[in-house]
């Protein structure tokens, strides 16, 4: 349960890069059923609102409460499996948006690398993917694995404080990204 912590200790880095991120009206693909599983694993099942590790209420698989008791979440509490899991789809596609458009065309990932990116944004969220040497690297045209695999395991701190569970799941979606599948990114627009 450490969605969208603000990781500390890292800088954060310039997107300018030699190749330029266009803007595209491009609609992400879905994350595959191992990101899902693998989201789930590392945020836990919350039915009823309550404090993560770092306090911010949640609820279902990660949700990041936005108004008090969470009355933005449109199933009943508590949440049943099924309806966090619906809760999570549609939280995700922002997440999934996030990594589709601020990737450059250049940038080729299979579903296991995209998903892998689409749960470490879902975790630290958006702006801090999109500020990242991580996209940096990669929208600069180096090797998309190589790059998940030594920008990942730096993001395990919340309050400057290296946190066992950041660093297995950082070492959870490398193993992801490392599994070979069909591909993700880039999409046509």
């Amino acid at each position: 349960m450490y969605n969208k912590l603000l990781v500390l200790g890292l800088t954060a880095v310039s997107l300018v890069s030699s190749a330029p991120v266009e803007q595209r009206a491009c609609t992400g693909p879905n994350i595959n059923a191992a990101t899902i599983a693998l989201i789930k694993e590392f945020e836990g099942f919350v039915a009823s609102p309550a404090p993560d590790p770092i306090g911010l209420p949640t609820v279902g698989y990660g949700h990041l409460c936005q108004t008090s008791g969470c009355g933005e979440v449109p199933y009943s509490f508590p949440l049943t499996e099924a309806s966090a899991t619906s809760l999570l789809l549609s939280d995700v596609i922002s997440f999934q948006q996030g990594v589709t458009l601020t990737t450059n065309s250049g940038v080729v990932l299979n579903e296991n690398q995209y998903g892998a990116l689409v749960s470490f944004s879902f975790n630290v969220g958006n702006a801090n993917f999109a500020s990242s040497t991580l996209l940096r690297r990669m929208n600069a045209g180096e090797d998309e694995l190589t790059v998940i695999e030594e920008e990942l395991p730096k993001w395990n701190k919340a309050g400057g404080q290296v946190l066992p569970g950041l660093t297995r799941r950082r070492s959870a979606e490398i193993a992801l990204a490392r599994q070979s599948g069909g591909a993700a990114l880039p999409v046509g627009c």
